[in-house]
């Protein structure tokens, strides 16, 4: 059993603070400056890391969708084109990474095939992210394995049994996973909450979550069901264009749910019956016949 996982500045699992991660993705939109302010948006708010995607489109896009046409602000072009109009080079992951750190924030992405894993180890990035969609690559698996790197393992869109397959070949030393449904946006009859019990008596590593639903319940309701992690994709305007910027939080709901999570660590202390100091003053008042 791995009670806990060493991630950058910070540790993952009970007993520590929720490590809340501000997933930019893509919603960067391939521009440097608002990735910065997104990391600006997740420091502000109290987030301890920031999470990209790197893909190599060659070879991470599906053949079928290569030369499907794609309206974007830039004009129309392949959707080929457009994901690489959409990737971040070295000089520009290296700009925004060292602002992130500026502020205080882990970084690291979820590479999509295994050359961009490559390309993420060269910058020397804390950990690695594993999206849902990637559960069952596990060439991409093994390689992440390879780097030693602290692995965090979204589960959407999988079965137990191919959930037990990439822990296989990932092992359990640096894992943290994160129960999630791949819904977007995220009903809250598919948010099976329960699941994140079930995967911590499953897997003996720190279980958390990653959250597609609109507003903040279901991540709260989360972190009082015992998740030691809350991944949101978070957006600087929900308007803006882009796949994932309507699922997203803005910066006002990312503050809120940040806020509301450490109350919530708060709140849970540490399971002991005691008599606290603000309840003397009614016991006085109030209690007529002692124990």
């Amino acid at each position: 059993m791995t009670d806990e996982v060493r991630i950058g500045r910070y540790t993952v699992g009970e007993g520590n603070p929720v490590y809340v991660i501000g997933e930019i993705g893509l919603n960067h939109n391939g521009d440097v400056e608002i990735a910065k302010k997104l990391v600006d948006v997740a420091a502000l708010a109290g987030a301890q890391a920031v999470k990209f995607q790197k893909r190599t489109p060659a070879i991470s896009t599906p053949e079928h969708m290569k030369d499907v046409p794609r309206e974007t602000p830039w004009g129309t072009m392949t959707y080929l084109e457009y994901r690489y109009r959409v990737e971040f080079d070295r000089d520009q992951y290296l700009e925004v990474g060292e602002y992130a750190d500026s502020k205080g924030l882990d970084w690291f992405a979820s590479p999509w095939d295994e050359p961009a894993v490559d390309f993420l180890e060269d910058l020397d990035v804390v950990a690695h992210k594993v999206a849902s969609a990637s559960v069952t690559d596990l060439g991409l698996l093994r390689r992440l394995r390879d780097t030693g790197k602290p692995i965090i393992l979204s589960t959407g869109m999988s079965t137990l049994e191919q959930i037990d397959r990439a822990v296989e070949v990932l092992g359990t030393e640096k894992l943290v996973m994160l129960h999630a449904t791949s819904t977007y946006p995220l009903p809250p009859e598919e948010a099976n909450l329960l699941m994140i019990d079930t995967l911590r008596q499953r897997y003996g590593v720190p279980i958390g979550y990653s959250g597609h639903e609109p507003g903040l319940q279901i991540s709260l309701a989360a972190v009082a069901m015992g998740a030691v992690a809350v991944e949101r994709h978070i957006t600087l305007d929900r308007a803006m264009w882009g796949s994932d910027h309507a699922a997203s939080l803005e910066p006002h709901g990312l503050m809120s749910l940040v806020r509301d999570i450490r109350i919530i660590g708060t709140a849970k202390g540490d399971g002991v019956k005691r008599v606290f100091p603000g309840e003397l003053a009614p016991l006085s008042k109030l209690r007529r016949v002692d124990a």
